[in-house]
């Protein structure tokens, strides 16, 4: 079995959930009182945050890449970047070492294509939602053609995230407002979207797959459960 390598702390609270998930499923997985071999370079969001709002990702790419050659300096036999965010710059974290990142998209798409869903809505961060790094790798890698809200819902969306599930707070009108913002969106006469995935970490802390009737994907889910398969678990 491979050492799994996590760069998390952005934020932590997901983070948590990932290590949570990953001994949790090896326990399921293998019985008795196994847990997952794994390595942990954690950040301080606060540092990754300011970076990113400032649009550094020039010196955001170089801490990622220098926490995967860490990581790989130690041991770890593939990469789990614990955010999609920060998958923007996945390439070039890929292109710095020699072990394999494995890429939180492709998890998803694997799960969008056996699922029933052709035109799933896009919650994450408004660089995730607005930029073309994540949409784009699900439409020309995988053909996926995911859409975002629109521009208010976007905002809260965000806010949401950052300003509450990344503190840790899970506050039941937020709930009911991603829920709103996700039927506005299977509504849409135009373009009604089938599905929705949870692109931020942290959405699962506030919503989960059960809340719905239709296809919903949980990032953080579908990434240990890739990274548990690969590392031979």
């Amino acid at each position: 079995m491979k050492k799994i390598g996590l760069i998390g702390g952005m934020s932590w609270e997901s983070t948590a959930i990932y290590y949570q998930l990953l001994n949790r499923m090896a326990r399921e997985r293998l019985g008795g009182l196994h847990s997952v071999d794994l390595l942990l370079r954690s950040f301080d969001f606060q540092e990754i945050g300011r970076l990113q709002t400032a649009g550094d990702w020039d010196g955001l790419t170089r801490m990622m890449v220098d926490a995967a050659r860490g990581l790989e300096a130690s041991g770890a036999g593939c990469l789990l970047v614990c955010t999609n965010t920060m998958h923007k710059m996945a390439a070039k974290v890929q292109a710095a070492v020699d072990i394999p990142l494995l890429h939180i998209g492709d998890a998803v798409a694997s799960a969008v294509h056996d699922s029933s869903a052709t035109r799933p809505l896009l919650l994450a961060t408004r660089f995730t939602m607005e930029q073309d790094f994540y949409l784009g790798y699900l439409r020309d890698r995988h053909r996926i053609h995911a859409v975002v809200p629109e521009e208010q819902d976007r905002i809260e969306v965000h806010r949401v995230i950052y300003d509450e599930l990344c503190q840790g707070k899970v506050i039941d009108s937020s709930k009911q407002t991603y829920m709103q913002i996700i039927e506005k969106a299977r509504s849409d006469a135009d373009a009604p979207a089938d599905g929705v995935i949870f692109g931020c970490t942290e959405i699962g802390l506030l919503i989960t797959p059960d809340d719905f009737s239709f296809p919903a994907f949980d990032t953080t889910v579908l990434h240990a459960e890739a990274a548990l398969t690969f590392a031979g678990y």
